[in-house]
């Protein structure tokens, strides 16, 4: 089915304006991944909206259909929860038309590796409640982006993220990366990208520039329950703290992040 297309970014900027900001003003772009890591979703909750990147090509080696588990003790190296997926059109296949190769199995494998590591967390029962939907997702669709989403938006309402969520299939920007990635927040009535560290090594910020976007740099803390933020599951945090304590770390950095775009746009208009 062609996506219905929300809105159209310009052919050019000039002349034009800034579209109203019905989502809020910071927005972050990603890739719907399983089980996010919690770097990646601290990037999320430090957003007023969400755009699902889920029109570009599927990478294997990136973490779109695959977690890092780490066990709840410690004994244990990190595991990969990988769920097997099928590429109808080969390398060149989207991330919304990226197929579970075997939905049932998939299912089993995601519900087990989680018990296994995570069982004895005194949060796991409850996490496990509301695993439920995801589960069933697996016997409902064999798409690998409407599972994916989900077991983010289960993460983000654990922690009360209070978000919305959008899709980049159902705008239209422009092709190249940068651009692309500017066009989508400008066209939502962005004033802020969020943008984490391994977008910094190839973002034009002179894309962002024009539409008047600020681009603000988005890197986790690296101690306490963030040691490990860039490469495990944030499903390890939430079982080792708690949604409630989780929350709390997400509001601080948050506040922490927010406040120094601010700091940064008074500095700018100071000198200006």
């Amino acid at each position: 089915m062609t996506p219905t297309r929300l809105f159209s970014a310009p052919d050019s900027t000039a002349g034009s304006c800034r579209p109203e900001s019905p989502y809020g003003e910071v927005c972050a772009i990603h890739q719907p991944n399983l089980f996010p890591r919690l770097a990646t979703l601290a990037k999320l909750f430090t957003a007023d909206y969400w755009i699902v990147l889920d029109d570009v090509q599927f990478a294997r080696r990136d973490y779109q259909h695959r977690a890092r588990l780490a066990s709840f003790d410690g004994s244990r190296e990190p595991q990969w929860l990988s769920i097997a997926t099928h590429l109808p059109h080969g390398r060149s296949t989207s991330i919304r038309g990226a197929r579970l190769a075997d939905p049932i199995r998939c299912r089993r494998r995601v519900a087990q590796l989680l018990a296994d590591h995570y069982g004895h967390s005194a949060h796991w029962q409850a996490f496990k409640r509301q695993l439920e939907p995801l589960l069933a997702e697996f016997e409902r669709t064999d798409r690998l982006a409407d599972v994916t989403e989900l077991s983010t938006r289960l993460l983000l309402e654990e922690v009360e993220w209070p978000g919305q969520i959008l899709h980049s299939s159902d705008l239209l920007a422009r092709g190249e990366r940068s651009q692309r990635l500017a066009d989508l927040a400008w066209l939502t009535g962005a004033t802020t990208y969020l943008c984490g560290t391994g977008g910094m090594r190839y973002l034009d910020p002179t894309a962002f520039r024009v539409h008047s976007i600020e681009v603000l740099p988005f890197q986790a803390p690296t101690s306490g329950v963030w040691a490990s933020a860039r490469e495990v599951s944030a499903v390890h945090a939430l079982m080792l703290v708690g949604p409630y304590a989780l929350r709390r770390e997400l509001e601080v950095l948050r506040g922490r992040i927010q406040n120094n775009g601010s700091d940064r746009f008074r500095d700018v208009r100071s000198t200006s």
